[in-house]
């Protein structure tokens, strides 16, 4: 993180859990989870004529984010638009595989200079867990939940198509 920019905020009153976080003069609001978990939302804003990205902090069991996961959370925020490239030339390199069953005229959508891979979303989960999820997909194999990709740091390492509700269970 530079030292010129303002460092991840978090705010709340006594023992409770922070009802917002401030990263990246992105605000995230608390919102209602599992008492098992704790969760902030926000969106990142986009850019014109399209949707704004969701940026999630979880954090289980339930408390408040340390500094390493809020600096994570800081990084993936201010990279948020180059890190989803990097995520979706994964994806073109990971779904030719067979593994992934693409159906018949997909490998040709693969091919395409901007993958169908819309609504991306970050989540972040520790001082080293996080992934991007794409909630809208013209791909076939990513019906009807989308893709999740998973990061070490800035680099991706494992893709998952979403295809049931067994997959979003650390989702929020």
């Amino acid at each position: 993180m530079s030292d010129t920019v303002e460092p991840p905020r978090v705010r709340g009153t006594g023992t409770e859990l922070p009802s917002t976080l401030h990263i990246a003069g992105i605000e995230l609001s608390r919102t209602q989870s599992p008492p098992s978990l704790a969760c902030w939302s926000g969106y990142l804003p986009g850019a014109a004529g399209s949707e704004p990205a969701g940026l999630n902090v979880v954090i289980e069991p339930a408390a408040e984010p340390d500094g390493a996961t809020l600096r994570l959370a800081h990084d993936v925020a201010s990279r948020f638009h180059e890190l989803v490239d990097r995520a979706r030339e994964y994806c073109r390199t990971r779904l030719r595989e067979p593994g992934f069953g693409p159906t018949a005229g997909e490998p040709g959508l693969l091919n395409l200079p901007e993958l169908p891979l819309a609504m991306p979303e970050a989540t972040v989960w520790d001082e080293s867990g996080w992934a991007v999820r794409f909630a809208e997909s013209g791909l076939g194999t990513a019906d009807p939940y989308g893709i999740l990709v998973t990061f070490d740091g800035t680099r991706p390492v494992d893709l998952q198509v979403l295809d049931g509700l067994d997959g979003l269970d650390d989702e929020v």
